[in-house]
Parts: C-alpha cells; sequence; structure tokens
C-alpha cells in the first residue's frame, strides 16, 4: 500500500470514528487485528455490536465507496465478526454491518462522510 493511500485511510477512518463517536456509537476497537484479518471499526450502538468497514475515496472513477465492498469482501467481514464475537465471549449477540463511505477532495480534506447502517 502506497503512503498515500494509506493517509488517504487513516484520514478516512478519523473522520468516520469522530462521525460515529457523535452519532452515538460507542467505539469499542479501531484496527482490529486477527489471524483472518482486520477490522476497520468495532462499535456499540446500544446493545447491538456493529462491524464497520471504512471506505475513502478521491474520486469516484472506480465507482463510490460502498460499492467496493463486494461479495468478497462481506464474506471476509462475517467471518472476521464470528471470530471477534468468539474471542469475547459475546457469540449469538445481536450485531449488523455498517459502511462508512468517505470523500476527500484534491487537497485530501474530507468533503463528506455517508454512514450505511445495515450494508448486508
Amino acid at each position: 500500500m502506497t503512503m498515500t493511500r494509506r493517509r488517504r485511510g487513516q484520514i478516512g477512518e478519523a473522520a468516520a470514528a469522530a462521525l460515529l463517536a457523535d452519532s452515538g456509537y460507542r467505539i469499542l476497537e479501531r484496527n482490529y487485528r486477527c489471524p483472518l484479518g482486520e477490522i476497520d471499526i468495532v462499535a456499540a450502538q446500544g446493545e447491538e455490536i456493529v462491524f464497520i468497514e471504512v471506505r475513502t475515496r478521491s474520486s469516484q472513477t472506480f465507482g463510490t465507496p460502498q460499492e467496493s465492498v463486494d461479495g468478497r469482501k462481506r464474506l471476509r467481514l462475517r467471518r472476521l465478526a464470528a471470530y471477534y464475537l468468539g474471542s469475547r465471549g459475546l457469540a449469538g449477540r445481536s450485531c449488523r454491518f455498517d459502511v462508512v463511505a468517505v470523500w476527500l477532495d484534491r487537497q485530501e480534506r474530507v468533503a463528506g462522510v455517508e454512514v450505511i447502517k445495515g450494508a448486508f
């Protein structure tokens, strides 16, 4: 991953976490890593655990941020979520998957953020 791409990701994840916290989500983990991979943000909203994929784009050349979460990525996130819940003794707990789409302008400033609840 190039530094520019990594920087965009960091900017997007920071913007997403701030918006989620302001919207009543309780951030439990950022960049949760396990043997199966990484989840950008794990949060709680009420009694529900929310697994959040953050997608940051500076253009729509390759589609919108949320369109980039394809079937393969969704399957991977479901497996990661099951691992997370099992490792925390939370198996059977209600959960959902949200996507946060972050758009950056040409100066890599946040131009827009959208939370898609229950994206899949």
